[in-house]
């Protein structure tokens, strides 16, 4: 019995989500395909039927990881009522709730030190991406690029350390200096 119209594009849709999940909380080296596809309800010997390789699933997870990290940001952005509504952006990119659930967080902080050791493609993928991101930052803040670069980077560099240190007290603080300082940025 044939599956019906869109499995098949559905089914690959359950891997990238897998992926992205994954790829946000332990990075892209340490994670293997049957790891991925069983995150999915799926057996390994299925993924070459939707990849050619795990190199293509990688930039796949990122277009998807950041399309969903706007999405949600603009919904952030949209139920503030006060202006600026970046502030309310900041608010939440840097809080111990973000911090502390790396599986559905921005991939950026995540991958960024991986990247720059994958394939072109990836990277090629993963530079558009970034760059969509960093528009949709100087929208929200309604800045030029430059100044969305500076913030963007302010944020997730804020984060990369407060993920990484085992001092809770010191974690705290740098999200509530990022915060303060992505927030002056803004002012100029």
């Amino acid at each position: 019995m044939p599956y019906p119209e869109g499995h098949k594009l559905k089914v690959r849709g359950k891997i990238i989500e897998s992926a992205a999940q994954a790829f946000r909380t332990n990075g892209i080296r340490d994670i293997s395909v049957p790891f991925i596809m069983k995150g999915a309800g799926l057996t390994h010997g299925g993924f070459y039927a939707h990849f050619d390789n795990k190199e293509q699933l990688v930039a796949e997870a990122c277009r998807y990881a950041i399309n969903d990290t706007i999405s949600f940001l603009q919904d952030v952005a949209d139920q503030e009522n006060a202006a600026p509504k970046i502030n309310a952006v900041i608010d939440y990119y840097l809080s111990s709730y973000h911090r502390d659930r790396t599986e559905m967080g921005c991939i950026l902080p995540a991958l960024s030190g991986e990247i720059s050791r994958s394939s072109d493609e990836v990277r090629q993928v993963f530079t558009h991406e970034l760059e969509r991101m960093i528009d949709f930052i100087s929208n929200v803040a309604k800045v030029d690029t430059a100044i969305g670069s500076v913030l963007l980077s302010t944020m997730v560099g804020t984060l990369v350390l407060a993920r990484s240190v085992n001092d809770s007290k010191l974690s705290d603080s740098f999200l509530t200096a990022g915060k303060q300082h992505a927030k002056e940025l803004i002012k100029t």
